[in-house]
């Protein structure tokens, strides 16, 4: 199977961090949101990463120019699916909208696209039961930020094709990344064992075992993290956690029940570095 044309869906942190490791690895690349603002954002952004990588000497001077003019942007998911031989949606985590999404796919999209989900934890079978294709959905779970993660999480969904699989493999390593697959799970590997990492810290800044700060230092000087576990929920989202724990709570039982103090911190708006509150303040 020959990709050469990849659409992305969703001008957010992840989408367009897949968006650039997609046209610096030499796809042409239709990024998609509904919000132009959103897509101009992420536009200067992307530049903004190619230039800094060439000033630092990480990315080759050319390569950076090819990819800047194999990225467009649009604002119709049809637009983005029509020509792509592969479309990756990194859409919020809602199962429906997931859904919806891969209906709208299904139609729009060639007969011979793959169909992938950045999603973390929720069900790639699911999202395949919305088409006409199952065979032609994988899953493709990228870490933020993606131009400095290397791994990828290539999911087998239940009835995922070893064609599709080796396809979504293959352009995770033009892009640079290090692929692992894995079996549908909910929460595939890194999700679950994050998730539990990071719901049990927050029990123990609960039960007042020790700070947030030395609960950060502890992992990272102890068992050599390179993020404590509240800098990772800050930088990925407290509501976007909340809402994995919720998800293998309800599949996986009680060992994921989320910890009140995490609920309490979502219900009161702090949800990270993308508000400039969390468990810790940022400057805005």
């Amino acid at each position: 199977m020959t990709i050469q044309q990849i659409g992305v869906l969703g001008a957010g942190i992840m989408g367009r961090g897949i968006a650039y490791a997609s046209a610096l690895g030499g796809y042409d690349t239709v990024l998609q949101d509904t919000r132009r603002s959103a897509l101009d954002v992420a536009r200067d952004e992307i530049v903004g990463l190619l230039d800094k990588g060439v000033s630092a000497g990480k990315v080759d001077a050319n390569a950076a120019a090819t990819a800047k003019g194999k990225l467009q942007t649009v604002d119709a998911t049809e637009a983005a699916a029509a020509g792509s031989d592969l479309v990756i949606e990194a859409v919020p985590e809602d199962m429906r909208l997931k859904l919806e999404i891969f209906g709208t796919l299904d139609r729009a999209a060639p007969a011979h696209a793959v169909l992938a989900s950045n999603t973390s934890s929720l069900s790639i079978t699911e999202m395949a039961g919305a088409t006409r294709r199952p065979r032609q959905v994988v899953g493709m779970h990228f870490f933020n930020p993606v131009h400095r993660m290397k791994l990828l999480e290539v999911v087998r969904a239940l009835e995922t094709s070893e064609e599709t699989l080796a396809a979504a493999v293959a352009v995770g390593q033009r892009m640079g990344k290090e692929c692992v697959t894995v079996r549908e799970s909910p929460g595939f590997v890194t999700s679950r064992v994050n998730a539990m990492i990071g719901n049990e810290a927050f029990y123990m800044l609960q039960e007042g075992v020790a700070s947030a700060p030395d609960i950060d230092k502890a992992l990272k000087l102890g068992l050599n993290h390179p993020m404590g576990p509240f800098e990772l929920v800050d930088l990925v989202g407290l509501d976007t956690r909340l809402s994995i724990l919720r998800f293998l709570h309800r599949t996986l039982g009680e060992k994921f029940r989320p910890c009140p103090l995490l609920e309490q911190f979502v219900a009161a708006g702090r949800l990270g570095r993308k508000v400039g509150r969390g468990v810790y303040e940022y400057e805005s």
